[in-house]
């Protein structure tokens, strides 16, 4: 890493880890206090006893990804009436910190349930094509990528294992906060592509759920992702792109008055066809 420790050298590195986004996070409007956190490559032989402690072959684009940082945080703040506001956060964890998802300690003790109980009973299967999801069973080895400040966890799952046996392919998954999960994408580089798209905004994991985000992480999507801010990334019954449209019929209705109807005169209340009595008393011997 001598090579580019120095400042220019260093820079070129950054930009081409972070895909240039501290860049563009610079140049939007209100933002502030880009920070990237230098780290140190992970050893190749850590790499190897972490696989054979954790029984799982990791990805070989995860694997370059630890050979070059050992994990990645990018943060930055927003300016709210002079005040800096932590808000996008990007986070890979470290090789170290790369461990199997495990619960709370108040759920330790003796006699109290646990995420494998969840997997008690056979889930049917989906019948359009989508994967099938991880268990929190033996069945499933699952590691946590990020934590998503609380709001869920990215987790880098190897499904359909076996015991004693090395688990070989793995995918990106969301787990939100209750415990319902959400793919992602099927190679970490994928998913590191998702992360960089979505500048760390909060709770973006989100718009790969039914539900998407909260109202505020929307606001927060609207001023910096205005283009790709909707939850529901796919179409309407139409096959048109979800988009803000106004129609204006709707939009103002009750404001227009109708037009009221016109009064008829007197003259013409007994028809415009009939024939005037006087000529009708002149006619009579």
């Amino acid at each position: 890493m001598e090579d580019i420790r120095d400042i220019k050298g260093f820079k070129g590195f950054v930009e081409r880890l972070t895909l240039g986004i501290t860049r563009v996070l610079e140049g939007l409007p209100g933002v502030m206090d880009v920070r990237f956190v230098e780290r140190e490559p992970v050893e190749r032989r850590c790499l190897m006893s972490w696989e054979q402690k954790h029984e799982c072959a990791l990805p070989e684009d995860l694997k370059d990804f630890y050979l070059t940082t050992d994990g990645f945080t990018l943060t930055w703040s927003t300016k709210l009436e002079s005040q800096p506001v932590p808000l996008g956060s990007m986070v890979i964890n470290r090789l170290a910190k790369l461990l199997p998802l495990s619960q709370s300690a108040i759920f330790s003790l003796p006699n109290m349930p646990t995420l494998a109980d969840l997997d008690t009973q056979e889930e049917p299967q989906e019948s359009d094509g989508a994967p099938e999801v991880p268990h929190f069973d033996e069945r499933s080895r699952i590691l946590e990528l990020d934590p998503c400040g609380g709001n869920g966890k990215v987790c880098l799952v190897y499904r359909n294992c076996t015991q004693d046996q090395e688990a070989q392919d793995s995918e990106v998954w969301f787990l939100d906060r209750a415990l319902y999960w959400h793919y992602l994408s099927s190679s970490f580089t994928a998913y590191y592509r998702l992360m960089i798209t979505h500048l760390g905004l909060p709770e973006w994991q989100y718009n790969f759920t039914p539900y998407g985000p909260s109202p505020q992480a929307k606001q927060w999507a609207c001023l910096y992702r205005p283009l790709t801010s909707h939850s529901d990334p796919h179409v309407d019954p139409n096959g048109e792109p979800i988009l803000n449209r106004l129609d204006p019929s709707k939009a103002f209705r009750g404001k227009v008055k109708p037009p009221q109807p016109k009064k008829k005169s007197p003259a013409q209340t007994g028809g415009g066809g009939g024939i005037p009595k006087a000529r009708l008393s002149g006619t009579r011997r």
